[in-house]
């Protein structure tokens, strides 16, 4: 049995036209419900994403204000370190008389005394000179008088045993004619680095 539309054609044409709209619409509104389900997704990872930036700017806040914090032991350290530099600087080539006397007592023959003693520190050689024999700091030179030529032999060879004592000369020496077998000398030293403190030599620290 067959059908028979008797809807005139113009009905026709407009339920068509109102169900491609409709499915139109429900396109649309499926594209636009996507688009917002997107739009808030990003939202979301865009407030997460500026959560993150918030906290680490917040600890880096932190870190900043412990560095700013600790910032004052640095400058107190770097102060500490030219205070040292200084001291450093001067103590260095240091001679301890006190040191130099107590050897003398420890060197001199018993039947000989000395009558005066002046010494001339010229300090170590600048940075960068250069020499082939062991670098001179000083001088020592003495007066007395001792008994016998043997006791002025000792004397000589025992000056050179002190460590930073070198080149021990006597240029002159002269008969005390008020004393028998007694004679009258002057004597030179010179000094070398060892002679100096560890603390002039640099070994220790100025305080130390």
């Amino acid at each position: 049995m067959s059908q028979v539309n008797l809807l005139p054609h113009d009905v026709l044409e407009g339920q068509r036209y109102r169900r491609l709209t409709l499915t139109v619409l429900a396109g649309g509104a499926v594209v636009l419900a996507l688009i917002v389900a997107f739009f808030l997704l990003q939202v979301g990872k865009l407030g997460s994403v500026n959560g993150d930036i918030t906290d680490a700017e917040r600890n880096n806040a932190a870190v900043q204000a412990q560095i700013d914090q600790n910032q004052k032991y640095e400058d107190l350290q770097v102060q500490a370190q030219q205070a040292q530099g200084e001291l450093d600087a001067a103590y260095s080539g240091e001679v301890a008389y006190s040191g130099i006397l107590m050897d003398l007592s420890r060197v001199i023959p018993s039947d000989a005394f000395l009558t005066t003693f002046s010494s001339t520190i010229s300090g170590p050689p600048a940075a960068g000179a250069t020499t082939t024999t062991t670098p001179l700091i000083g001088t020592m030179t003495m007066n007395g008088e001792a008994i016998g030529f043997d006791s002025l032999s000792v004397w000589l060879t025992r000056l050179e045993m002190v460590q930073g004592w070198v080149n021990p000369w006597m240029p002159s020496i002269a008969s005390d004619t008020n004393v028998p077998n007694a004679y009258t000398f002057s004597t030179s030293v010179d000094l070398t680095e060892d002679a100096e403190t560890p603390r002039g030599r640099g070994e220790v620290g100025a305080g130390g």
